[in-house]
């Protein structure tokens, strides 16, 4: 088992999509598949008319691999080809440090969509903001340019500037942001003691240092303070990342050879079982990461917020709490993306990123579409979210995987049915306001997570101390 583990290195893409649990494999498995000669015809005499006919030469090995791009990417919104320079940030990401803006971003309806804005990064204090559509590059428009090449026009020499046309939904405005490049550090835990004794740990994404990092400031927080009396465990904003920094994060909190996910496809390399045992989350450091944690962090109450931006392995971590009840979910439904991607190398110089299983919570339960649901669904802003209606989930997306377990006809339409009476409440509400209270609301900043005003947190809090828990008010949750 430990050799198998050693073989399959779990990276994140979150730049390139933002929501991923994925599994490397160190050598392509060789797979005896009947080729469709028919079908190979075709590609080889479009190949053909192209070079021939095309208004311009077009270079054969680009137009080989656009090819093989378009193939891959039909399958669902997670896979992909890598090609050298794809393969190269991916890794650059992993290990946490990499040059750009610091944002992970998404496709929709043919621009690009922010999934989130990486704190204390170029892109954060620019004020983008996750929902954000960016529809220009510089003097470049995005519709009909790939997100690899949106990526990789992004990244740069630090010191550049890009300036970036954001198309702001619940601004109905579009305005130009000016970003200077930076190399990007993501710290990825960060934590602080809130008043009465309350532990807050922050991750931003699940990357190498992750597990290590957080047995480190966990250990640290029990120095500080020995009567701490909970923790509250922020997986906000969190697009995902290493699925064994999510195995080690929610082995901190559960007994010893819990198991965390399980995995199910095609493949029998892709039928495992994830426990919380140090040969499942170690990744380059010797020994046990979490040997030096103490007892009392499995032991204390503890609370976990989510929200549509928690992704993938940040589900993952949360199913399992919440499976086990030990902790409490606060917030809103999760983002809804349940499977895994293996990255296969094809050759020196590309990739294969291909959806090979669904992953399931230790219930055995598929979360692949609906999310995580809260436990105690509460919003952002104490007087609402109101632009909860125009976030998108993995279910909005044309092309995502089916859960196989429920339906989901009845799910999307339950959500558009709750959705549009969300429309109406809000509009009636709008409806009310003064010029001068839809001015305020317009200008309103983005709250600031772990700050004073992060009122979702401040709920958690309240949960923790035994005190009233403002309820979301949203007809979506």
């Amino acid at each position: 088992m430990r050799q198998f583990l050693k073989n399959f290195a779990l990276i994140a893409v979150g730049l390139i999509a933002g929501v991923f649990a994925t599994i490397q494999i160190s050598a392509t498995a060789q797979q005896n598949a009947q080729l469709p000669l028919d079908e190979l015809r075709t590609l080889s005499n479009v190949f053909a008319q192209i070079k021939h006919d095309y208004v311009q030469p077009i270079d054969d090995k680009q137009l080989l691999t656009d090819a093989v791009k378009g193939m891959v990417s039909s399958l669902d919104p997670h896979s992909t080809f890598l090609d050298k320079k794809d393969f190269e940030e991916m890794q650059e990401q992993t290990s946490g440090k990499f040059a750009g803006l610091g944002i992970e971003i998404t496709s929709e309806d043919g621009v690009v969509k922010v999934l989130n804005p990486i704190e204390d990064t170029p892109a954060s204090r620019a004020g983008l903001q996750a929902g954000d559509l960016i529809t220009r590059l510089d003097d470049k428009p995005v519709r009909g340019m790939s997100l690899d090449k949106a990526v990789r026009t992004m990244r740069g020499t630090p010191g550049t500037k890009i300036t970036l046309t954001i198309y702001r939904k619940s601004e109905e405005r579009s305005f130009p942001i000016t970003i200077t490049r930076a190399e990007i550090k993501v710290q990825s835990v960060k934590t602080k003691i809130l008043d009465n004794d309350i532990a807050w740990v922050r991750i931003t994404s699940f990357q190498e240092r992750t597990v290590p990092d957080l047995a480190k400031k966990l250990t640290d927080i029990a120095a500080q303070d020995p009567k701490l009396k909970g923790i509250i465990l922020d997986l906000r904003n969190n697009g995902g990342g290493l699925l064994q920094g999510a195995v080690g994060v929610a082995a901190a909190f559960l007994p010893p050879d819990s198991v965390i996910v399980s995995t199910k496809g095609q493949s029998p390399d892709s039928q495992q079982v994830f426990n919380a045992t140090p040969a499942m989350y170690r990744l380059n450091e010797p020994g046990d990461p979490l040997a030096g944690v103490p007892e009392m962090f499995k032991k204390l109450p503890m609370v976990v917020l989510v929200n549509a931006y928690s992704a993938s392995a940040s589900e993952i971590v949360a199913g399992a709490l919440q499976d086990y009840k030990r902790a409490t979910i606060i917030g809103k439904t999760s983002f809804g993306k349940g499977s895994v991607q293996t990255v296969r190398p094809l050759s020196n110089d590309s990739a294969l990123k291909i959806t090979t299983a669904y992953y399931y919570t230790p219930s055995g339960k598929s979360i692949q579409a609906f999310g995580i649901k809260p436990d105690i669904a509460v919003d952002q802003n104490k007087d609402g979210d109101p632009d909860d209606v125009l976030i998108t989930r993995e279910v909005d997306s044309e092309k995502h995987l089916k859960n196989t377990q429920s339906s989901e006809d009845k799910l999307i339409d339950d959500r558009e049915k709750r959705r549009l009476e969300e429309l109406q409440r809000i509009e009636e509400k709008n409806a009310k306001k003064t010029p001068e209270e839809k001015e305020k609301d317009k200008n309103k900043k983005p709250v600031e997570l772990g700050s004073a005003d992060d009122f979702m947190l401040s709920q958690a809090v309240a949960f923790i101390n035994g005190e009233p828990v403002k309820r979301s008010s949203s007809k979506l949750e």
